[in-house]
């Protein structure tokens, strides 16, 4: 137990951790009230409504990914993330404010959601290599682990709180409590020693650098295969915020509390995933592969969960694979490049990550719409066990994976043909 949080005897790491986590509860608080105030305030349950709402909020990854990345390389990741976590703070009470006034429309919210996802793109590859400046390389995996751990914890308070908090006081003042809890964050890296930063070689400005970039990523078969993975899973099944939103409202005629409620059991999955990952001293593509395709079965059991509740324990698993997942690719992706290029590899990740809910989140929302809240649902799980099996398949057909099979521990083992050397930028 003592291994699984050794990062946080590390002053500037713990001072970190704990203002992320306010932040965080801040963050999921403003998702829920966000789809809330799309599906049932400004549309009629309009699935792609909220679909759209999400999608523009992640859209910037896509369009500007590369870009950020760049950035990350180059500056000082301190006062970027200061500069980010104001500005979404101004946002968070921007639009509560507009809330409050009575004079929100959907277009102005579709606005607010694109402006948050501008700053959350260059926030995200500063914040993910910003903990390379707080630990030492040895304890790296186990800080990645511990961020997900503390954005999980604050996704099992958030969503409820956020449920809770819309029945008694609205969506406005839930965007002005959100845009507070920045300064929770700002705080902690105002008050971080500047003399136990962990220095990281920085890029020099050149031309030529996202580039590089895309070029060091093609090099290396294990970063595309996680990258394919995690694309493929992020754009139909890690849609929690719209399908949480269509199950309960439309599927089960449940209330924003019950919303709330869903979010805060999935994350006892994806908290339980995370403290996991945390202890784990070497991430791997075979964890990441496995992850995905226990994430498929999970969700197939999900979609067909007969009542509300059957439904909000289905999450835990579902949270605990998705989890497990996306912390292993991170951890393998950071620990694996080096420094001066890691800003532009973990911008290129993120944008597979989120750059795809822009155009998974309207489809979903479409399906969700058309066909139903559990095909929307189902179709995650189809998604994710199909990559799966497409992966390994290649890999087999080329010669480059064993796959053996057994009835117990390890069920299935990967061995790679031949050893990968990972290039140095």
């Amino acid at each position: 137990m003592r291994n699984t949080f050794s990062s946080l005897a590390i002053f500037n790491y713990r001072l970190w951790f704990m203002g992320a986590m306010v932040s965080n509860v801040g963050t999921w608080m403003q998702r829920v009230a966000q789809d809330w105030l799309v599906l049932t305030v400004l549309t009629h349950e309009s699935g792609v409504a909220v679909g759209i709402t999400t999608g523009l909020q992640f859209l910037p990854f896509l369009l500007l990914g590369p870009y950020t990345g760049v950035i990350a390389d180059r500056v000082d990741h301190r006062k970027l993330l200061i500069l980010t976590q104001a500005s979404a703070g101004v946002l968070g009470v921007g639009l509560g404010a507009l809330v409050l006034s009575g004079h929100a429309q959907l277009f102005q919210v579709y606005g607010f959601a694109f402006a948050l996802g501008v700053v959350s793109v260059f926030d995200a590859p500063a914040r993910q290599i910003f903990v390379g400046d707080l630990v030492p390389r040895a304890k790296l995996s186990n800080a990645v682990g511990l961020n997900s751990a503390s954005f999980n914890a604050a996704r099992l308070i958030g969503p409820g709180l956020a449920g809770l908090l819309i029945a008694a006081i609205g969506t406005g003042w839930v965007f002005i409590l959100n845009g507070v809890t920045f300064g929770a964050t700002i705080i902690a890296l105002l008050l971080m020693r500047s003399n136990e930063f962990h220095a990281q070689e920085r890029a020099s400005r050149s031309p030529g650098q996202i580039i590089d970039g895309i070029r060091y990523v093609r090099k290396r078969r294990d970063l595309l295969v996680i990258f394919v993975t995690v694309s493929v899973v992020s754009t139909f099944g890690l849609n929690f915020q719209l399908t949480s939103a269509l199950m309960a409202r439309v599927e089960f005629g449940r209330g924003p509390a019950d919303y709330g409620i869903l979010g805060s059991i999935l994350a006892i999955g994806s908290l339980a995933g995370a403290v996991m990952a945390a202890r784990r001293k070497e991430p791997s593509v075979r964890l990441v592969l496995m992850a995905a395709a226990g994430f498929g079965v999970a969700e197939a059991a999900m979609a067909l969960m007969p009542s509300y509740w059957t439904y909000a324990f289905a999450g835990i698993p579902v949270g605990f694979a998705a989890l497990t997942m996306m912390t292993s690719a991170n951890a393998t992706v950071q620990t694996t490049t080096p420094p001066i290029m890691r800003g532009r590899v973990m911008a290129l990740y993120m944008m597979v990550l989120m750059g795809a809910t822009p155009i998974g989140s309207p489809l979903v929302g479409w399906i969700g719409q058309q066909l139903g809240p559990r095909f929307a649902v189902g179709i995650g799980a189809i998604a994710s066990l199909a990559v799966v099996a497409a992966v390994l398949l290649r890999a087999v057909a080329r010669g480059r994976l064993d796959v053996a099979f057994s009835p117990r521990r390890p069920f299935f083992k990967l061995t790679t043909v031949a050893e990968i050397h990972y290039p140095e930028g």
